[in-house]
Order: structure tokens, then C-alpha cells, then sequence
């Protein structure tokens, strides 16, 4: 370093600061000092326009006149750094200058080239992936690769679920399809250890739908005894997880994982809230509703569910999860009607589903808005309904 010094102080003095300056950004580019790199473009810039070259301030004190052209030189800076730390595969280092001018693009395609072999500290390309929404499918199946089936589980369960139903859908799938897995490799396996042979389901190509309900099938001794054959704390957290697929080859497996947990026993059979009180039975109807099977036989349970819930023992959730599935089901209008019936009296709570004002604004019923909200007293939404009325 005290060579470099040498060099751009002479520099400096025999040729200027605009020599100096691209003598000190070469050396950077060279020594791989990327963030380095980044500051002396900027003073070079701010050299340029006159400016201090080291900021005592916000951007805002740069003369007006002459703040496009430093934000065109810091977006084209953080290109540069971010490139080259790309070019070096450290993702890790490039995403803050992609972050910083809102291109992720870039980062996205250096994580779709990554190979895990050889990566020994897989959480920063993980939290920039998964966490910071980056590339959240390739991040999620890292933690399912990487760090196995519990994790993946817990990461789901300890924050909202990914907004875009295809993010949620390849998440909660990855999930479900992994916890089929191992469930039809043990199920055949203690089919073998009974039976002495292995049973021709097996057989057939992983991810095949109906092979775990087939190996069930006329096999009651596999849940003598309160047997179980994979972790029941993963099987009801991926049965409530699949809840929220909106489809898919999942769905199907998933349906199979609620058929298996409503055959355990004992104190395997997870009881829940309403309207969830026998989980595997009521998620086993809902998947049913979402796989379009017995889709009235099955909702009339969760209506029945709505008008038997007391608000004050068990609150409203059996009216969000039927609002909800009308909502799935594409089936605004009985939705809202759902809502008015039983949800009207919420106020401002939050809830597991939209509001009744968030209802009707959005079938631009207003006139609903107006007569649910005189009878709650909410001068507010009145006022909205009758300005909304046409």
C-alpha cells in the first residue's frame, strides 16, 4: 500500500488528479478491491463536477443542476463493482450494489448458476435468495437440500408465507412432495418387514399420486399399536402448510398425507382448533374442496362450522377458513354474503381473511358497504358506501 501511495501521489503531481484518480481505480480493479472501486469512481465523479471529493453531507446538498449526473454515476459504479464481484463468483458481496440501484436481475442469474458442491457457508446466498426475495424458489430449495426437511418446515412456520402463489405453491410443493417421499419409502418398507417381500408400489416412478393411499390400502396392521412411520409434528405442519397451494401435483399428495394422518391413533391424531378440531379429517375436506372433489359435500361442513362456532368460546376463524375457501373457489359474492353473516361485528380486527369492507370495495357492492357499516355505527365506512353507491 505505501507503494501505491508513492505512485498516486506522483501521479498527482506530475500529471494531476484526474491521472491520479484513474491510476487509483485501475489498482483496485487489479487487487480485486471491488468496494474500493465503487468509492473511487464516485469521487472521480464528484472531481469532475467540482464538487469536495470526500461528502460532509446528503446528496441533497449537490446543486440540482448537477444531481442527475452523480445518480447516473453511482447506478453505473454499482454496476461495475456488482459485475465484478459477479465475474468472481462472490454473490455475496455483489447483491448490496444491485440492491442499492433496484436491479436484481443480475444476482437472480448468478444464483440460478451456483452449484452447492464446493460451498461450504451456504446463509448469506440463502438469506439473499430466500429471505431478501431474490430468487425465494432456488433459496427454499437450498434450505431443503442443505439443511433437511425440519428446516424447511420451520422457515415456512416462523414468517408469512411468499405472497406469489407460485413462489407459495413451489415452496409448500417441495415440502409436501419430500414428506410423501420418505412416508412411501417407510410405509413399503414395513410392508417388506411384515411380509417378507416388497410390495409392487414401490415400484413406481417417485412423485406417482395414489401410491401411499394404495400401500394403505386393506393394511390396518401398519397403525396397530399407535404406530406411526414418519415425524407426526412434520406430517401435521405440512398438512396445514398445503392448505394454501392453489394447485398443482401436490395437491393430490398432499390429499394422501391427510388420509394417512387421519388413520393414526391415539395421541397421533392431532387434534386442533375449529374448525380444524380433528386436523386430518377437516384439512382432508378442505384439500378435497381445493382438488375440486366433493366440493359442495365438503363445504356444507364448513358452513355447518361457521354457524355452530360460538365468537365468544372460539372466536371467528371457522368464518375466515369458509371465506376464504369461497374466495378459492372463486365465489365472491357468497364470500361477502359469508363474511356480513358472521364477521360483520369484527371492527377493525385483523383477520385470517379479508374484511368486510375489503369485500365489498372489491365488487364495488357499496350499498353493502353502507348497511353493514350503519349497523356497526362506523360513521366512516357509511360515508364511504353512500359516495361509492351508484
Amino acid at each position: 500500500m505505501d507503494t501505491l501511495l508513492t505512485e498516486i501521489e506522483t501521479t498527482y503531481r506530475t500529471a494531476g488528479g484526474p491521472a491520479a484518480l484513474e491510476r487509483l481505480c485501475a489498482t483496485l480493479r487489479e487487487r480485486g478491491d471491488y468496494t474500493g472501486l465503487f468509492y473511487a469512481m464516485l469521487m472521480t465523479k464528484r472531481h469532475e463536477l467540482g464538487l469536495d471529493p470526500v461528502p460532509t453531507g446528503p446528496a441533497s446538498d449537490i446543486p440540482a443542476e448537477k444531481q442527475a449526473a452523480f445518480e447516473d454515476a453511482i447506478r453505473a459504479a454499482a454496476r461495475t463493482a456488482g459485475r465484478l464481484y459477479l465475474d468472481a463468483g462472490d454473490v455475496a458481496h455483489a447483491w448490496p450494489f444491485f440492491r442499492m440501484i433496484g436491479e436484481p436481475g443480475p444476482v437472480r442469474d448468478a444464483l440460478d448458476a451456483v452449484s452447492l458442491d464446493g460451498v461450504d457457508n451456504l446463509e448469506p446466498l440463502v438469506n439473499i435468495a430466500y429471505y431478501e426475495g431474490v430468487h425465494p424458489t432456488r433459496g427454499f430449495d437450498w434450505i431443503l437440500e442443505r439443511y433437511g426437511l425440519c428446516s424447511a418446515i420451520t422457515t415456512l412456520g416462523s414468517q408469512e408465507l411468499p405472497a406469489a402463489p407460485t413462489v407459495r405453491d413451489h415452496v409448500v410443493g417441495r415440502v409436501v412432495q419430500t414428506l410423501y417421499h420418505e412416508l412411501r419409502e417407510r410405509l413399503a418398507a414395513e410392508i417388506e418387514r411384515r411380509m417378507g417381500v416388497l410390495p409392487k408400489e414401490a415400484d413406481l416412478p417417485v412423485g406417482t399420486p395414489g401410491v401411499v393411499r394404495r400401500l394403505m390400502a386393506g393394511r390396518d396392521y401398519l397403525f396397530e399399536e399407535e404406530a406411526y412411520h414418519i415425524d407426526t409434528s412434520h406430517l401435521s405442519s405440512t398438512v396445514q402448510l398445503a392448505m394454501h397451494l392453489d394447485g398443482g401435483p401436490a395437491l393430490e399428495l398432499a390429499r394422501e398425507l391427510a388420509e394417512y394422518g387421519a388413520k393414526l391413533k391415539g395421541r397421533w391424531s392431532h387434534p386442533g382448533d375449529p374448525p380444524f378440531e380433528d386436523l386430518y379429517d377437516s384439512a382432508g375436506k378442505y384439500l378435497a374442496i381445493l382438488a375440486g372433489v366433493g366440493v359442495e359435500e365438503n363445504l356444507a361442513y364448513f358452513r355447518d362450522q361457521a354457524e355452530a362456532a360460538d365468537p365468544d368460546a372460539v372466536g371467528t376463524f371457522p368464518a375466515e377458513v369458509l371465506v376464504n375457501l369461497l374466495l378459492k373457489l372463486n365465489r365472491p359474492a357468497e364470500a361477502l354474503a359469508a363474511a356480513r353473516k358472521f364477521l360483520a361485528a369484527t371492527g377493525g380486527r385483523r383477520l385470517s381473511c379479508p374484511s368486510v369492507v375489503e369485500l365489498c370495495s372489491r365488487q364495488g357492492d357499496y350499498a353493502a358497504l353502507a348497511e353493514t357499516a350503519r349497523a356497526q355505527g362506523d360513521a366512516i365506512h357509511f360515508l364511504a358506501g353512500l359516495l361509492g353507491k351508484p
